[in-house]
């Protein structure tokens, strides 16, 4: 996929640009990039950044 790359020695891939501080879910890896193959962020009816989710976001396993 060409808005993927390669990070660090591990080999982890994250979406170009996109950076995660949430240390808790699982797309989270390689500092704070997102791994996951595509994001959704909602709602649709948002008036503001404080007013958005990531709606890709999933839990990690403990």
């Amino acid at each position: 996929m060409e808005n993927r790359m390669n990070c660090g020695s591990n080999g982890c891939k994250h979406l170009k640009g996109v950076k995660c501080d949430v240390e808790n879910c699982y797309y989270n890896d390689c500092a704070t990039h997102c791994t996951a193959n595509e994001i959704a962020v909602g709602p649709h009816g948002a008036d503001s950044s404080g007013e958005t989710l990531c709606a890709t976001f999933k839990p990690k396993a403990e």
